[in-house]
């Protein structure tokens, strides 16, 4: 049952994939192949028409009891949350420069300017505020949440450097965090299937998931770590994260991927190892 919006927002993702990828402008990628650009918008398209079933089945069930977890964050806080780091997202793809990381922000903002990946990051930072107010935590617990919420938004921004590497991470880190807590899928899995559709439109280099897709990926991560795990827990998760951002934003995760065969041998799963200039 848990299984349901997952599957119904997967097929509505199949549908869509190919022609709505092939109506997207080129954009060359980091091998400097021409890719279609932002995939990542198949995210927000496939949900907002899989919302016509899953209307249906909301008002069959009265709602109550299947759009709500454990009286925490309901389906309003996951669609606010996720299709707004989205939208974010596609902002940046289509309006941002060349500025990027925490040290492009800055000499923007030492420039007089105001970049849209500032104005990204501090809006999934208001998100995520607003996501997570008022559902009971404790003041220290809110804090935290928001924190991790936030920054694993940010952190699959800086996975997203190589076809398939962010998707691959959500993916790990959404079985693993199944086992520990299932519900956790009702909600998150609206938005987990389009963002299955497009991992092998990822890997093969046929669409380019963008700051819409990476947003929207981080986004459906964070929001199963707070969902899933408990404070202790949320912590370690946020220390991790905190260290792999800061890693991220003054040296190479890539090369970091590189010197370690076993990561290297996951990261390049499923990608092409040759293909043509177009």
């Amino acid at each position: 049952m848990e299984a349901v919006p997952l599957l119904i927002t997967l097929g509505t993702a199949v549908v869509l994939a190919r022609p709505l990828l092939a109506g997207l402008p080129e954009r060359a990628n980091f091998a400097g192949r021409a890719v279609r650009f932002p995939a990542g918008v198949l995210v927000i398209a496939a949900v907002v028409v899989a919302l016509v079933p899953l209307g249906l089945i909301d008002q069959l069930s009265d709602g109550e009891e299947v759009w709500q977890l454990n009286g925490e964050i309901g389906i309003g806080g996951v669609f606010a949350f996720v299709l707004g780091c989205a939208a974010l997202g596609l902002m940046d793809d289509l309006l941002g420069g060349d500025d990027r990381g925490l040290r492009g922000h800055g000499a923007a903002l030492a420039q007089g300017r105001i970049s849209t990946g500032a104005l990204k990051a501090v809006g999934v930072l208001g998100l995520a505020a607003f996501t997570l107010s008022g559902i009971g935590y404790g003041l220290g617990e809110y804090l935290l949440a928001v924190a991790l919420l936030t920054l694993t938004t940010n952190l699959f921004n800086l996975l997203d450097l190589r076809p398939g590497r962010s998707l691959k991470v959500l993916v790990v880190l959404g079985i693993v965090l199944s086992v520990v807590e299932l519900d956790s899928l009702w909600l998150l899995g609206l938005f987990a299937g389009p963002l299955l559709v497009l991992l092998p439109f990822d890997l093969h280099e046929d669409g380019m998931l963008g700051d819409t897709g990476a947003n929207a990926a981080g986004a459906v991560a964070g929001l199963w770590l707070v969902l899933a795990l408990g404070t202790l827990a949320q912590g370690i998760a946020l220390l991790l994260v905190t260290i792999f951002t800061l890693y991220g934003e003054f040296r190479s995760i890539s090369a970091l991927v590189d010197r370690s065969p076993p990561l290297r041998w996951l990261d390049s799963l499923g990608r092409l190892k040759e293909r043509p200039h177009v």
